[in-house]
């Protein structure tokens, strides 16, 4: 099993924000990549050389895999040696129940095509037990899972430096027993300069989803002491600047919210798990309820301004969940955005690194700001330093 040549062909379920890139690195470092995506247009233009995600570097690095011939993307999977599953690993939003039905239909799609001696990873980020769940169903479309190892190795890289982190960041991996384990490290250690570390696949599980709930509770004490600060009339941001002077203090910024396909996510996959994660739990709802509480100081502004036969228009700088990205999954911006519409005033909507958004128009910043009768800052993108709003939700 520890033959290189065993690695050669990788196939790589999923082509977005971590599949499309982790598809390039692998190119780049002499793997034959066949990516597959259920969007034809997604195809279609990662087979022409461009890229339908914004990411540094990414269009460089899959025209050169493409132009290679070390990439090439389809609708359907095909025999391979290795198989990475990265899907999106969504959640019910009235239940915050997970669903990782895209996890078992990609895992049902390579059924028919995996080998004695494949191995097949997952890399999203997903509920404990998922790893088992896909030896499960593999085991039911007549797979001999002993004979083939499954394991894994959860994504933990940061928007804007995913191709770097891929390569550089510590990877954890846990397979379904440690004969697994050991063949996904050997994979793993082709390509990656961090630190390889081994676990098991529940253990693997949870630790992904434990580091983004631990985020989530510090964004939250950061979030709540906003709020505190606007009912004392203090200066969140000296505040912050003061505090954070003590040697083992470091409060985090706050924003308007918590968003991403894995902040806002994951701590509900702990939460559903187990009736003992009340502070997890907490801090996912307050940062929810700092989303509506800047939805309500919007609410009362209008309301200040509202005149007979006045329409109230309001500039809205940012829509994705976190700075200079184009990524609006589980965006509170978006989520504060989709609010002020359905009040009914004019909606100003300021976002430069998207081309487009599904139900507005997007506007320059000059023009917005010179429109609006209130303006509020949502995102922290490079393009808005400098700039003065009348409601400041983040530094």
């Amino acid at each position: 099993m520890s033959d290189s040549r065993k690695f050669s062909r990788v196939c790589i379920l999923g082509l977005g924000y971590i599949g499309l890139p982790t598809a390039a690195v692998l190119a780049k470092a002499g793997f034959e990549i066949h990516g597959v995506d259920i969007n034809p247009e997604v195809i279609k233009i990662i087979n022409s050389g461009r890229i339908h995600i914004i990411e540094p570097d990414l269009l460089e690095a899959v025209s050169e895999a493409v132009k290679t011939k070390k990439l090439k993307a389809a609708l359907k999977p095909e025999i391979s040696d290795v198989y990475i599953i990265a899907v999106p690993t969504p959640f019910y939003h009235e239940s915050k129940k997970p669903n990782i039905e895209y996890v078992l239909s990609a895992t049902e799609s390579i059924a028919n095509l995996i080998k004695p001696g494949d191995l097949v990873i997952l890399e999203s980020t997903s509920p404990v037990g998922t790893t088992e769940k896909m030896a499960d169903l593999l085991k039911s479309k007549g797979v001999d899972i002993n004979q083939i190892f499954i394991a894994h190795c959860p994504e933990r890289v940061l928007p804007g430096q995913i191709l770097h982190e891929l390569v550089h960041n510590d990877r954890i991996v846990g397979g379904i027993n440690s004969q697994a384990t050991d063949l996904a490290a050997e994979f793993y250690e082709k390509f990656v300069k961090g630190k390889i570390l081994k676990t098991n696949a529940r253990t693997a599980e949870l630790c992904k989803l434990s580091e983004n709930a631990y985020r989530d509770v510090n964004i939250a004490f950061a979030n709540e002491l906003s709020m505190v600060c606007e009912d004392l009339n203090i200066d969140i941001w000296e505040l912050r600047e003061l505090a954070n002077h003590h040697p083992r203090v470091n409060i985090l910024q706050p924003g308007c919210g918590v968003g991403g396909h894995c902040i806002a996510v994951d701590p509900w996959f702990i939460v559903d798990a187990s009736d003992k994660a009340k502070l997890i739990k907490t801090a996912r709802e307050q940062n929810l309820a700092k989303t509506d509480w800047v939805i309500q100081k919007l609410e009362a502004q209008i309301k200040k301004l509202a005149k007979p036969n006045k329409d109230i228009s309001i500039a809205c700088l940012g829509a994705s969940f976190k700075p200079n990205i184009d990524d609006i999954r589980e965006s509170p911006a978006k989520f504060i955005i989709d609010a002020v519409k359905s009040l009914g005033v004019k909606t100003l909507v300021v976002e430069p690194n998207l081309e487009n958004l599904d139900g507005y128009e997007l506007v320059g910043l000059t023009q917005a700001l010179n429109q609006a009768d209130i303006s509020i800052k949502l995102v922290s993108h490079r393009e808005f330093e400098g700039v003065v709003c009348d409601i400041e939700t983040v530094g």
